[in-house]
């Protein structure tokens, strides 16, 4: 077997790292930064990076790899670095950190507080100077169903500012005012101070004040009643309808007085969709939503860590709230508290909803990002201009003669150089094939790219069967699906750059078949290389093409992933399951306890034994049975 690097070359020397809190930027050697991170202290984390890199995260390595430095700043305290760790990123955009993107512009109802006489609109722009904002809403309809109720409560300016300014410098009324759908000054019926008195009042009930209002109409309705202006009285009726209405169409959620954001995510490896409901007054008064792409590999509460930054990092203080609801609570929760404290200037506090009405809100916000990442991950694929926009596309980027109908992508996946597999994965037309997907074993090899020689030398030889092969009882084959497996693909994909690449076109020389197109696609969302080429094909960020290739690429690595951790589970299985008197419970009890195969053998009969339900007799028996394996070292061994 080939000795794996062991980190790379750019590792600080021991001591160098300090054990201050700071924040880290990896560079490549053009001197871009590729990530930024912040750490309670230096040296542990970095260390993390500078494992032996065949222990690194597959993205994590890649990372590493791609940089050719890393430096560092100490700064006073935990709060500072995640303060300079935000600022760093928003200024740099790393290419490994993760990355946002809002699922579609959301309409807004936006208050221009900046104005003389501030009006209502509806606007998809998050930047108007002095606006006060809310939403988001689901339907621009839904935001003008709103204004028009909210305009017979509190009636504020509508019409546009050239309708304004015409209307102040003639004395005569807009138009909207002259039907009733404007109450700002240019109405004539009020004026500047008195407009923006009730502007206050509007913006006050959106933001959750409205048991106030109601309360307040309610009483007022009541002495014009018992002072017999019934004119009055139903006016103030039919506010109370329309603030009603208002508040139908946010049902309460929570406890009255609760003014929270609460975050649901979901995620796989290479994404995460997040739902932002924004709750205010014990009401659900916006829904956001967004997807992220993951560079590198990142924990649950460290996802969180940085979706509070992006949520909060250009937020007003006003719409920073007291509760932040979360289904994991990050590492650095502390720090974040003080940060929005900082920015808010009131107390924020950072919980995990686990229990109650919060919990069943949290679960309601994370089923609806599951769907929400499952919908990011199918809508382009579903959509047939997009996948035939993707084909042509990748025709032309990769100079093919015809549109590549059926496209094979294989990954080679493995434990420390151990335990390799391999996958093969099928889209035809721009959708997977899932009842053509392969998976191989491979039982000796030397590095990834005679692994990947390997595999493709194998599969290739279907294509020159003139007959089906007979069924394969340990694949589960029949001859027809094996007849399927000889169909010979327009192009082959792997996952990985200019080595790989050269193996792939090894081995479709040595087979005769170098008329079948290749391509690799290394660096994620970057380069796509051919055989025999010194640069890579560079495909536009938005490109059809090369989100067609990340899907296969994504597709072929999670198929070899889920057939390794089912090969480990067999091989974990099986090898306790030699020890006579060991049964399935046993087993499971063990792993649970002990984490792996490697900790249960290198652990002494007593401490076997201090398990419930493992007398000492079994303990010994477990610990003779597994140290008589001498030096073999198990695949299961692989989990410690």
């Amino acid at each position: 077997m080939a000795r794996a690097t062991p980190t790379v070359p750019y590792k600080p020397k021991p001591g160098e790292i300090p054990t201050n809190p700071g924040v880290y930027r990896f560079r490549d050697a053009q001197g871009r930064v590729l990530y930024v991170g912040k750490a309670k202290s230096l040296r542990a984390r970095l260390s993390n990076y500078f494992a032996p890199l065949h222990t690194l995260h597959e993205r994590t390595r890649r990372m590493v790899t791609t940089a050719a430095s890393v430096e560092w700043t100490v700064v006073a305290s935990d709060v500072d670095a995640l303060q300079l760790e935000y600022m760093w990123i928003q200024e740099f955009s790393p290419p490994f950190n993760v990355r946002y993107k809002d699922d579609k512009s959301y309409p807004f109802m936006a208050i221009t507080l900046a104005d003389e006489a501030p009006r209502v609109i509806v606007t998809r722009n998050r930047r108007i100077t002095g606006a006060k904002y809310f939403g988001p809403y689901p339907k621009v309809w839904a935001v003008h169903d709103t204004i028009d109720l909210m305009i017979k409560v509190f009636p504020i300016r509508t019409c546009s500012d050239a309708s304004y300014k015409r209307a102040m410098a003639t004395g005569r009324p807009c138009f909207p005012g002259q039907i009733g759908r404007c109450g700002g000054p240019c109405s004539m019926r009020v004026t500047v101070e008195e407009h923006r008195a009730v502007v206050d009042d509007f913006v006050a009930f959106m933001s959750g004040g409205d048991q106030r209002f109601m309360r307040e109409l309610t009483r007022r309705m009541r002495e014009a009643s018992a002072a017999m202006d019934y004119e009055s009285a139903a006016a103030y009726r039919d506010k109370l309808q329309a603030i009603d209405a208002v508040l139908n169409k946010s049902a309460l959620v929570l406890a009255a007085d609760t003014d929270a954001d609460l975050f649901g995510i979901a995620e796989d490896e290479l994404a995460a969709a997040v739902q932002h409901f924004v709750i205010r007054g014990g009401r659900v008064r916006g829904v956001h939503a967004s997807t992220i792409e993951k560079e590198i590999d990142i924990s649950g509460p460290e996802l969180v860590d940085q979706i509070l930054q992006r949520a909060y990092g250009d937020a007003a203080p006003a719409d920073i709230p007291r509760t932040v609801l979360v289904p994991s609570l990050p590492e650095a929760a502390a720090e974040l508290e003080e940060w929005l404290l900082q920015r808010r200037g009131k107390r924020v506090t950072i919980q995990v909803a686990q229990r109650g009405r919060k919990a069943e809100l949290l679960r309601t916000a994370t089923v609806n990002a599951q769907q929400a990442l499952v919908l990011h991950k199918t809508r382009r694929t579903s959509d047939y201009t997009a996948r035939t926009r993707a084909l042509t596309d990748l025709q032309d980027a990769l100079g093919l003669a015809e549109a590549p109908l059926r496209i094979e992508c294989f990954d080679v996946s493995h434990l420390g150089g151990t335990n390799v597999v391999a996958s093969m994965v099928v889209f035809e037309d721009g959708l997977p094939r899932k009842d053509q997907y392969r998976s191989f074993g491979v039982a000796e090899t030397t590095d990834d790219t005679d692994s990947l020689r390997q595999v493709l030398t194998r599969r290739l030889a279907h294509l020159d069967r003139d007959d089906p092969a007979p069924p394969d009882p340990e694949q589960g084959t029949t001859a027809s699906t094996r007849r399927r497996f000889a169909y010979p693909p327009q192009l082959l994909v792997v996952d990985g750059g200019k080595p790989q690449v050269e193996a792939a076109a090894r081995a479709l020389r040595e087979s005769g078949h170098e008329q079948i197109a290749l391509c690799g696609i290394a660096k994620r969302l970057e380069e796509v290389w051919l055989p025999g080429e010194d640069y890579p094909v560079v495909l536009p960020r938005t490109s059809e093409a090369l989100y067609l290739l990340q899907r296969l690429r994504d597709e072929a690595h999670r198929f070899a992933i889920t057939h390794q951790r089912k090969r480990r589970r067999r091989d974990i299985q099986s090898v306790l399951a030699e020890v006579p008197g060991l049964g399935e419970a046993r087993i499971k009890a063990l792993l649970r306890h002990f984490g792996s195969v490697a900790a249960l053998k290198r652990a002494e009969p007593d401490e076997i034994s201090a398990l419930a339900g493992i007398g000492p007799a079994l303990a010994a028996s477990i610990h003779a049975h597994l140290a008589s394996t001498g030096g073999k070292q198990t695949r299961a061994e692989l989990d410690g």
